[in-house]
């Protein structure tokens, strides 16, 4: 086919706009509204209260920030497109979209590989916990789950500017790896490139979660039940967390490869699901299962009401 010289991507998977698009808008801008206030009120109360300055919490807050700006990166321009007549974005702004966009995920799965490395030296080596998790631990290992996905989908992104577009229509409502069906040709060595990067953003952080948690598994059947209890208490939220992130990222990549005469409706409502569930569901799971943080969201609901 021949090349275009492209500037603007028209995103064309949005349904019904002429009908519901002052619907859309307000759902989705409450939606925006809840996931910045229940994520930024848990990393609030971990920065506010010096018993939760510890690297478990810490890592907690940075996944709740995390979420905070994943969902920045999308909801603003999803919320102009929704009352837009015409839903475009500068091709340059879509691959720097996507770069922030994947880039985040990665970090999400990094630092709940970083969170279950840290429950197990807290329950299986809980004299070398204090010499292990030092406060340079904690800040190389933050620092390293943000550069080390950036670095990937930055070069990635990179590759992707330079491949010639033939389509300027973007069957999405954001900019994803669904930009690979506007290329002319297949290029291989973004192909490897995602493959690399899927295997070291995501596949091998699950396999040492599933794999730290098993062993943490192992060890806590050995033990008491107050130890089980305590392992549980801990464990069973960022277990959580992990299953319904990784579910979510299945979706992305199958809503992002599927052949075109895949449901444009069912489209829409996967993508929107992944701008929806995971930001709402980690301050749920960490404001009710993590009893420290808990009991401070309680005090901090009952100030409210005074």
């Amino acid at each position: 086919m021949d090349e275009v010289n492209i500037t603007y991507i028209t995103l064309t998977g949005y349904v019904e706009m002429n009908k519901l698009k002052y619907l859309y808008f307000t759902v989705m801008l409450m939606f925006y509204i809840v996931i910045c206030c229940s994520n930024g009120t848990i990393v609030y109360i971990i920065c506010f209260h010096k018993n939760l300055h510890e690297p478990m919490y810490i890592f907690i807050a940075a996944l709740q920030f995390n979420s905070i700006v994943y969902s920045t990166t999308v909801y603003p321009k999803l919320l102009i497109d929704f009352l837009s007549e015409r839903q475009i974005i500068k091709y340059s702004s879509c691959i720097i979209q996507l770069f922030i966009f994947y880039s985040l995920a990665g970090t999400e799965f990094f630092l709940l590989a970083v969170m279950a490395f840290d429950r197990y030296v807290s329950i299986c080596k809980p004299l070398r916990y204090p010499t292990i998790m030092r406060k340079t631990t904690v800040t190389s290992l933050l620092v390293l789950a943000c550069l080390v996905p950036a670095s990937h989908i930055g070069g990635e992104a990179i590759l992707i500017s330079e491949v010639q577009l033939c389509h300027s229509d973007l069957d999405g409502i954001f900019c994803n790896n669904v930009i690979f069906t506007l290329h002319c040709v297949k290029s291989r060595a973004l192909t490897i490139f995602g493959i690399f990067s899927l295997l070291n953003l995501a596949m091998i952080p699950v396999v040492f979660t599933i794999f730290t948690y098993t062993k943490i598994l192992i060890i806590s059947y050995k033990s008491s039940k107050t130890f089980r209890r305590k392992a549980a208490e801990t464990c069973v939220p960022h277990l959580l967390v992990l299953i319904n992130f990784s579910y979510l990222s299945i979706f992305e990549v199958v809503i992002a490869r599927v052949e075109s005469d895949f449901p444009k409706p069912a489209r829409f409502v996967l993508a929107l699901q992944l701008l929806v569930i995971q930001p709402l569901f980690n301050p749920f799971i960490y404001g009710l299962k993590m009893k420290e943080i808990s009991k401070h969201l309680k005090q901090l609901l009952s100030l409210s009401k005074i």
